[in-house]
């Protein structure tokens, strides 16, 4: 077996399967995002509608390990001021991050207890994926110019409306993340093109939306 799909097999297995901690649901989460908007923007609105537990989302404008870092960061300090996280989540995707950055983010957060949202290409795979099963790596562009022909209007990568917009399909999007997710055996994040497991923090935030009607 090749050192990548070893160092996967032991290191990274948690992203593939169910996040969350057994037994007492927590209490509180932080997001921190790659992205100072599109990211930020969709897990707001969990932030929003969500009042039985906190959730803190920042947009820090960096990239993969330093994204890590720096989550470690605001935790430490929350800490020293008498809050605790009991989730830590960073969201970042692989684009054109040197594999070598990416696979030392996923290290760095397996020792202090983050777990990794990722999306390889980028965050607009989740979004397609609310419309259909897709399992071709495309571009940015590329994902750019399918969802704006999906969503009848331009994309705009900073819009406020996207969780509202893609609601109604959020069920089939996390379908077909984890199927996609099921093609790579072992899984490798930083080669597996596409793949994304966004879904894997859907669902922890998922827990504590007030119950619909």
């Amino acid at each position: 077996m090749g050192t990548d799909n070893l160092y996967w097999k032991r290191k990274n297995r948690s992203f593939d399967r169910r996040s969350g901690n057994r037994g007492t649901p927590p209490n509180s989460f932080l997001i921190v995002c790659e992205g100072e908007k599109t990211e930020p923007n969709y897990f707001k609105a969990f932030s929003r509608l969500i009042s039985s537990v906190k959730v803190k989302v920042e947009g820090c404008g960096m990239n993969t390990l330093s994204l890590v870092k720096r989550a470690g960061e605001i935790s430490h300090q929350a800490r020293k001021t008498g809050e605790n996280y009991d989730q830590v989540w960073c969201v970042f995707d692989k684009d054109n991050n040197p594999l070598n950055c990416f696979n030392a983010a996923f290290e760095l957060a397996g020792k202090k207890n983050i777990k990794i949202a990722y999306s390889n290409e980028a965050f607009e795979l989740w979004y397609l994926l609310h419309f259909h099963y897709f399992n071709t790596g495309i571009s940015r562009d590329d994902y750019i110019k399918k969802l704006s022909v999906l969503l009848n209007s331009p994309y705009e990568k900073n819009s406020l409306e996207m969780y509202q917009a893609l609601l109604d399909k959020q069920q089939t999007a996390i379908k077909n993340a984890e199927k996609l997710l099921q093609n790579y055996a072992p899984p490798n994040p930083g080669k597996d093109n596409p793949s994304t497991n966004v879904h894997l923090l859907v669902q922890e935030l998922n827990k504590f939306l007030p119950k619909r009607l």
